[in-house]
């Protein structure tokens, strides 16, 4: 996955100055985005401050983590299986 090159910060930054006011074409013009971007970020982000952006980073890592888990604890059980109906 292509990483951003703006921060988690940068971009409730970015979103808090269309809240002021600005219109949002001319944020994106200033910040050389496209208004894609600007409206998906608008759906994840919006309303967030910097703690409850970092809070969902932090939930998003531990989230792939378990899952990266619960699939290694998954392939090795059902080897275990096969292997046990094998035997018999």
């Amino acid at each position: 996955m292509r990483r951003s090159r703006f921060t988690e910060t940068q971009i409730v930054a970015i979103l808090a100055e269309a809240d002021a006011g600005m219109p949002a074409t001319e944020v994106c013009r200033k910040h050389g985005i496209s208004g894609n971007t600007f409206y998906n970020w608008k759906k994840k982000y919006g309303g967030m401050g910097v703690p409850e952006v970092r809070r969902l980073k932090e939930l998003e890592i531990e989230n792939s983590r378990l899952k990266r888990m619960y699939s290694d604890l998954s392939l090795e059980n059902d080897a275990l299986k096969e292997l046990i109906t094998k035997k018999l």
